[in-house]
């Protein structure tokens, strides 16, 4: 056992090593993330002196991973939001209007005219026809639009209810329709709002669902909750429209149909549009924050390959007819087609200032909401109560360690202070693993590290109370020292072994803060029985080859 081979102490060595320089930045956390700050503003082309001067705070070729800190720990911005999910169901009736209308008009001299009623419930269409001795062969043709579910939950049952009441033929979403809509709404929502709040740069969000229509969003490092809803309440809704007309007024349009938005510049001025688009956002593909050839700040975009055919032929076809941007109800710019544009792609133009226009390309590249939200809980939290538990972790965990440290040493002697050194050494391990998996420390974090602290020797108790008995039965120190390593390697495991279990499960079936304890403490387990049956062994070789001791001083 004490014959360790040329290239396991060299491993052992190079493991102990990387994990000092790789946990080292976490000891300068303020000028490394300066550094790094610094570093990703120079790849967007931002390069000023005091960047550079930030960037020189740390050297590029050392590593400058870092723990990301915890909203607790660090301050940032926390939210409620109640998803409009209700609103997901009009825009699907609205879209299924224009199919039932045309579907009926077939029969126009069978079924006469065809109108819409209004409706309390946005989720329910109604319909009337003039002839209404003909409302069954209204229905039976109605019912070709309901089509069979192909979600799991919704087998062998229709995504539409078509049925009569009175004179109207009534559609709306079917029960198992709305729940897999709800779901859908809910699962889009949060990859958008992720999408969002990881284009800015900020560290380990936390976004949940909670409930069936809401969602916890907590963003560690952000400014304010207002800045975070500047964010994500935006829906990003971008269109383009065929311009009818311009008028002075909201009222202006003849069509019913006919949209009429304002202009974004000069609220005095609406457009009147065609309802249906020619493209839309969601048929973009990338969008990035630029200048036009006026050096003013502008957002260009792409789109994919319908989406620039489709863009490429309108623009062949009305060429000196002017065509509108529009983004969330409002006109950005209505341009006049000058060429085809075939390439899909171009530049949207207004007065952005450079924020405005990042912050706009960074909404159209996640995409838009599909539904409203409503922020029911909104809280900024300040980094000086996050500052107090880091410094509050920091003299536990010190305390901790400084304990442990004096009580091994007054304990086992040499061999406590051998242990002494891979517990700093395993401690090192921690916040080094921390650091290389983009890890999020929280204040149980810091409970699962001063925990680790406490129960990182115990596999060197066990350890050293072997060697302590085969002392008295072995034939000498070398004997007793391998067989103790021997002998207490399976207790050490089976304990460990149990003790990961259990992080493992907290890290299943926990969120959030208990995500972060079961983290740090089963990092803590793996680095405790390396250091135990790896760090001290090779000290303990080291010592033993040099000194060749008769006896132990145990």
């Amino acid at each position: 056992m004490l014959q360790l081979s040329l290239w396991k102490r060299a491993l052992i060595v190079l493991i102990c090593l990387g994990a000092v320089v790789f946990a080292a930045p976490n000891l300068f956390y303020d000028r490394v993330e300066r550094h790094n700050d610094a570093l990703a503003s120079i790849e967007a082309g931002q390069s000023t002196p005091e960047i550079e001067a930030d960037r020189a705070l740390w050297p590029d070729w050392l590593p400058s991973d870092l723990i990301n800190l915890g909203l607790d720990l660090r301050g940032g911005a926390h939210l409620l939001a109640e998803v409009h999910v209700t609103d997901v169901y009009a825009d699907r009736i609205d879209a299924l209007w224009p199919e039932v209308r045309d579907l009926l008009r077939q029969e126009r001299a069978t079924l006469g005219g065809v109108r819409r009623m209004p409706s309390d419930d946005p989720g329910v269409l109604r319909v009337t026809i003039a002839n209404t001795d003909q409302l069954q062969t209204a229905l039976t043709l109605v019912r070709q639009l309901s089509q069979p579910m192909q979600t799991l939950t919704g087998i062998g049952q229709q995504d539409l209810d078509i049925h009569t009441e009175g004179n109207e033929i009534v559609v709306s979403l079917s029960e198992a329709e709305r729940l897999a809509t709800d779901d859908r709404t809910m699962r889009q929502s949060l990859e958008i709002i992720r999408r969002r709040v990881d284009e800015v740069g900020t560290r380990e969000p936390t976004i949940l669902r909670q409930g069936a229509d809401r969602i916890l969003i907590q963003v560690p490092g952000i400014g304010s909750a207002d800045e975070l809803k500047a964010l994500i309440g935006t829906t990003a809704r971008l269109t383009f429209h065929p311009v009818v007309g311009t008028a002075g007024s909201a009222d202006a349009a003849s069509d019913p149909r006919q949209l009429v938005y304002p202009d974004m510049e000069n609220p005095d001025l609406y457009y009147i549009l065609e309802p249906t688009p020619v493209v839309n956002g969601e048929q973009l593909t990338d969008a990035q924050p630029t200048f036009d050839q006026n050096g003013r700040p502008a957002v260009s975009f792409r789109f994919n390959p319908a989406g620039a055919r489709a863009f490429g032929l309108y623009t062949a076809e009305n060429i000196g007819s002017p065509f509108a941007i529009v983004l969330d109800g409002e006109v950005v710019s209505a341009p006049v087609i000058q060429s085809a544009i075939p390439g899909g792609s171009g530049i949207i133009t207004g007065r952005f200032t450079v924020e405005e226009s990042t912050q706009l390309a960074v909404l159209l590249r996640a995409g838009a909401l599909p539904a409203e939200m409503t922020f029911l809980e909104e809280r900024t939290i300040g980094p000086e109560l996050g500052q107090d538990s880091v410094d509050a972790g920091k003299i536990a965990a010190v305390v901790a360690m400084v304990l442990v440290l004096l009580y091994m040493g007054l304990s086992y002697g040499l061999f406590g202070w051998i242990a002494n050194i891979a517990l700093i050494l395993n401690v090192a391990l921690i916040f080094a693993l921390l650091s290389l998996i983009g890890a999020t420390l929280t204040l149980p974090g810091i409970g699962g590290i001063v925990l680790t602290i406490g129960m990182a020797v115990d596999a060197n108790v066990l350890i050293f109370e072997r060697i302590r008995e085969e002392m008295r039965t072995a034939r000498g120190p070398a004997r007793a020292i391998e067989l103790g390593y021997e002998k207490a390697m399976s207790a050490i495991l089976d304990a460990n072994i149990t003790t990961l279990i259990t992080a493992a499960i907290l890290f299943a079936l926990g969120s959030g803060p208990v995500r972060g304890f079961s983290i740090t403490l089963g990092l803590g387990i793996i680095t405790s029985v390396f250091s135990a049956l790896f760090v001290t062994r090779l000290i303990v070789v080291w010592w033993f080859e040099r000194r060749r001791p008769k006896t132990l001083a145990l």
